[in-house]
């Protein structure tokens, strides 16, 4: 008696027509018993007929191909293949002497007409299949166009249901963000911060646990910033959902990912690690423990500065945050024209400024289009810099939203004016990073030189303490003394509202440029 292999398919999408597995091997079990044919292999497979290189029909055809089998019985023609290629394959299998058999199909395949016949059906299922498939990418698009991910949703997001927009998943979503900000604060290395967010419970889409595949994945999504980077196209959209961390620190996460070297790692990590550097040869201050104290010590041979205890920089450190914090009366005064300030017309100007860089980003994109259409740039450059145009603009946008919201920026504004009434106690009552933070957040560029400690407060701090009269004016001034300044010119505004209430968790490191 011919052996006789037996093949069934489902797609693994939604599907509309056809029948199950299970309805399929019932089928195929009725005809073979009705025809007397005996069935020696049963071969699976989950995958859309339209897709060439299938396993387990390639696996089928070899086995056919060497004689392992007679025959094949097949549910339905469109369950063989609907694309031509493969149908090809099927007739091989026929011209070598294989009985091909269709359970649904009244056809022999053995003779012209029958052939030509299932021909034709395999043409016109692999037609339907284009046709499908310019429809479903037309309706992939229209979504993609107005905001909407109609794929699933990354981790930290919730699936809403068809055509409905990604909402934050309140159990992974605080999760990811910390990821982004260890990774940005260069205070883990993937390894490490793999291990560390498996101990706190983060786990992938499926419940399992998270690989180090999908961290690299999950850190390289711009879909986190706003924005719908499609790989395959190269096509970026503006999404619909809510970003779930700043532009600016995907870019920093990035940055980092791309360098040629990892985060330092030292053996103690020393409580002004980092912050203090030589007055007199730049070189930086480098921590040392000898026997029962902590010393900073420039390592240049030939400079004057040679060693400080870290109990003396403490000492200067308090010194200086008890003369540049506010007193009771500078605090009271910062709310009273916050408050002001909040109750005041828009700038017009500001808007203007944002036009015209909206303008600008949207001129770039034109040009780039440009450039690909000419053959300038190739479409792997032209979607990496479209992809960076498109953050860029969701950054402008964020920009944009917050300034607008004047109540988030007042909140934002007091949260810096109680920083700033309280410097030296924070400080006091803080530990580790959280010391080093608030000396970085109060001054750029602490020096030693020689014997001596030497702070610049930062611009925020001066306008605070001495310049809270002047809240508006001409936009061209030698030192800007607006509180819109003042709030754009601490980069981790996060980092304020955190050091008040004294948080241990790690915060990217704020070195806010070179003083004046």
């Amino acid at each position: 008696m011919k052996r006789y292999y037996a093949y069934i398919r489902v797609s693994t999408a939604r599907q509309g027509e056809g029948v199950s597995l299970e309805a399929q091997r019932e089928a195929i079990t009725g005809f073979a018993s009705r025809h007397n044919l005996q069935i020696s292999d049963w071969f699976t497979e989950k995958e859309t007929a339209a897709k060439r290189g299938r396993t387990q029909f390639n696996a089928m055809v070899r086995q056919l191909q060497r004689g392992q089998a007679q025959g094949l019985i097949i549910h339905k023609i469109d369950r063989s293949a609907r694309n031509l290629a493969d149908w090809a394959r099927v007739g091989d299998l026929a011209d070598v002497g294989i009985d091909v058999r269709f359970v649904t199909e009244s056809l022999d395949f053995g003779s012209r007409g029958g052939r030509l016949a299932a021909d034709v059906q395999a043409v016109v299922a692999a037609d339907y299949v284009r046709n499908l498939r310019e429809e479903t990418i037309k309706g992939i698009t229209g979504r993609l166009k107005q905001g909407l991910y109609p794929f699933r949703a990354p981790i930290g997001y919730l699936d809403n249901g068809k055509g409905q927009v990604k909402t934050l998943d309140p159990a992974r979503a605080p999760l990811v963000k910390e990821a982004f900000k260890l990774y940005g604060a260069r205070k883990h290395s993937l390894r490490t911060l793999l291990t560390h967010l498996r101990s706190r419970g983060l786990t992938n889409r499926s419940g399992g646990q998270l690989s180090m595949c999908g961290l690299e994945t999950m850190l390289n999504n711009p879909f986190y910033t706003g924005v719908i980077h499609i790989k395959r196209t190269g096509v970026t959209y503006n999404g619909a959902h809510k970003r779930l961390i700043t532009p600016a620190l995907f870019e920093r996460v990035q940055a980092i990912k791309s360098g040629k070297s990892g985060p330092k790692v030292t053996r103690h990590n020393h409580t002004y690690q980092g912050v203090f550097r030589c007055g007199l040869c730049d070189g930086p201050m480098v921590p040392e423990r000898q026997k029962a104290h902590v010393y900073y010590r420039c390592k240049t041979a030939e400079c004057r500065t040679k060693s400080m205890r870290e109990d003396q920089l403490t000492d200067a450190a308090r010194g200086f945050l008890k003369r540049v914090q506010l007193t009771e009366a500078n605090f009271e005064e910062a709310l009273r024209q916050i408050n002001e300030w909040v109750r005041e017309p828009r700038d017009g100007d500001a808007e203007k400024a944002w036009a015209l860089r909206a303008a600008n980003i949207a001129d770039r994109k034109n040009r780039l289009t440009d450039a690909l259409i000419d053959g300038m740039i190739d479409r792997d450059a032209h979607s990496v810099r479209m992809k960076a145009l498109a953050i860029e603009e969701e950054a402008l946008r964020a920009e944009q939203q917050e300034a607008q919201d004047r109540e988030a920026q007042a909140a934002s504004l007091r949260n810096m004016a109680e920083l700033a009434k309280s410097l030296c106690l924070s400080h006091d009552l803080a530990f580790g990073q959280d010391k080093r933070r608030i000396i970085e957040l109060a001054s750029p560029n602490p020096r030693v030189a020689e014997k001596e400690v030497y702070f610049e407060p930062y611009n925020w701090l001066e306008v605070m303490k001495n310049d809270l009269g002047v809240l508006s004016g001409a936009p061209a001034r030698d030192r800007d003394r607006t509180f819109s300044t003042v709030l754009s010119g601490v980069p981790e505004k996060e980092a304020v509202a955190e050091l008040l209430n004294m948080r241990n968790d790690v915060e990217p490191k704020a070195r806010f440029g070179k003083a004046a």
